[in-house]
């Protein structure tokens, strides 16, 4: 692809972007969200046709009218968010579309073709088997099967295909992806993993802004050098030293003996102007504690105080009463309403504070709006862009906005960073201090533990449903960290 370009209304998306795949290579797609990375793709795979530039596929010059004619020619994608239909079997959803190429079909022909490429693939699955009954890595593995089911397939785009596996489904991932470069088969992936970049990928190609930066060799380059090329400046990822909570600070949140199925006998507090760090493993119980705090799950025993007073909470609503504000870590099903506009998603949950005699004034919606997407550095082209439009990080700053705008006194934040990219997050962190520093109180939630040690000024460990260590950040490491989230 030399040279291409591509225009919205208002923006030049892409501006003389290259890009170039050989044969049997696995070639990384990196920038930041918002770099382009998504509308080139579109481009590769026909969903966008009003483009300058020219694209070679396999030596012949294309211009691809639709996705069914670049998959004749053999590119096939999964993007981030699965397209499988749930109460389909697995069989079904690897040949939607093409059962039959008569007036019947047959299921039993149908599954004896699946259980070849589950074979081949070593899914560990039944073609008869629902897809809803699936883990995701099991699911993400059928739809990299459906994408090489099409026998013209050369080429295979995969999206962010880590961003829901675990560490084992992701090690299964990459051998799979290691027998298709052998077959020949040349692989697109992109990820904000830089990690799995480095130990999977051939060459990696940076995008900034919509343009071409450059292309590097990944056994001749680091990590430092490629968040450089994708950001314009170097990140430090140093963790805190110390706390920065003054000393005898008011406690502005505690929880006693917090109790439910999957909660065990939990407490701790909060400090004002402090941020707590959760930390433990997949299903350690950590969102399952904010969830009963926010008033979403029911509690079966506790107690739970604000400012110094006891407090009922059975319902978010009287959270929000009483200045908790909850960030969700799946933000698209619980955050947002993503058929909305940036600023009804902003000023919906604040109509009362933004009346007047009953009436919502637009002129103070608008007001607010503006001075968050500033605040925020929302990359938008209007206040009144559909949020589902936008990149992840800028999704999650709309949240972040929308609780702000509300004025609540303590924050948790589950999950921030989850699939967003590296300049996106460290806007993210520098805002979480600046909260801080206004006076806020914050409670992260983070698998990740570079991210825990960076911002927390004190560390909780959840293990099995119950806290299994307190560590102050002076003494706080990923090392005793990890020890304590693998405790029975």
């Amino acid at each position: 692809m030399r040279d291409i370009n591509k225009y919205f209304v208002g923006a030049h998306a892409l501006d003389n972007c290259c890009f170039t795949l050989q044969k049997g290579e696995i070639h990384a797609l990196v920038g930041e969200n918002g770099a382009g990375k998504s509308t080139l793709v579109k481009i590769m795979t026909g969903v966008y046709t009003d483009y300058d530039g020219e694209y070679l596929f396999c030596g012949n010059k294309v211009h691809f009218q639709g996705i069914k004619e670049a998959q004749q020619a053999g590119i096939s994608v999964v993007h981030q968010e699965l397209n499988m239909m749930n109460d389909l079997t697995v069989a079904q959803n690897i040949f939607i579309g093409r059962e039959s190429k008569g007036f019947f079909c047959s299921d039993k022909k149908l599954n004896e073709k699946a259980q070849k490429l589950i074979s081949d693939f070593d899914i560990k699955v039944k073609p008869t088997e629902l897809l809803k009954n699936l883990s995701v890595g099991k699911a993400q593995m059928v739809e990299i099967a459906r994408a090489m089911s099409f026998e013209s397939t050369k080429v295979l785009i995969l999206d962010e295909p880590t961003a829901a596996l675990s560490e084992s489904e992701s090690h299964d991932l990459f051998e799979k992806m290691e027998n298709l470069r052998k077959k020949g088969i040349s692989i697109v992936f992109i990820s904000h993993r830089l990690g799995e970049i480095m130990k999977i990928a051939d060459r990696v190609t940076v995008m900034r802004d919509g343009a071409y930066i450059d292309t590097l060799k990944v056994c001749e380059c680091k990590i430092e050098e490629i968040i450089c090329l994708m950001i314009g400046r170097e990140i430090i990822e140093e963790p805190k030293q110390r706390s920065g909570v003054k000393e005898n600070a008011p406690t502005v949140l505690e929880v006693t003996n917090l109790k439910s199925s999957k909660v065990k006998d939990v407490s701790f507090i909060l400090n004002k102007g402090e941020i707590l760090g959760f930390a433990g493993l997949v299903g350690s119980g950590r969102t399952e504690v904010m969830r009963l705090i926010y008033g979403v799950d029911k509690k079966e025993s506790g107690e739970i105080f604000v400012n110094g007073v006891k407090r009922q909470i059975n319902h978010s609503k009287d959270a929000i009463k009483y200045g908790i504000g909850y960030l969700s870590e799946d933000r698209k099903r619980f955050g947002l309403m993503l058929g909305l506009s940036v600023m009804d998603n902003i000023v919906l949950p604040s109509y009362t504070k933004l009346s007047k005699f009953g009436f919502v004034s637009k002129k103070k919606c608008l007001s607010e709006t503006y001075r968050l997407i500033k605040q925020l550095k929302i990359k938008t082209f209007d206040t009144n862009q559909i949020v589902k439009k936008l990149s992840g990080g800028n999704q999650q700053k709309v949240v972040i906005g929308k609780w702000l705008l509300q004025d609540m006194d303590i924050l948790i934040f589950d999950e921030p960073t989850r699939g967003i990219d590296v300049g996106a997050r460290e806007e993210i962190y520098i805002m979480i201090k600046k909260l801080i520093n206004q006076g806020n109180s914050i409670i992260v939630i983070s698998s990740d533990l570079t991210e825990i040690v960076r911002l927390s000024d004190r560390v909780m460990v959840m293990s099995e449903g119950k806290i299994t260590g307190e560590l102050d950040i002076s003494e706080a490491n990923q090392e005793k960290i990890m020890t304590l989230a693998t405790q029975g």
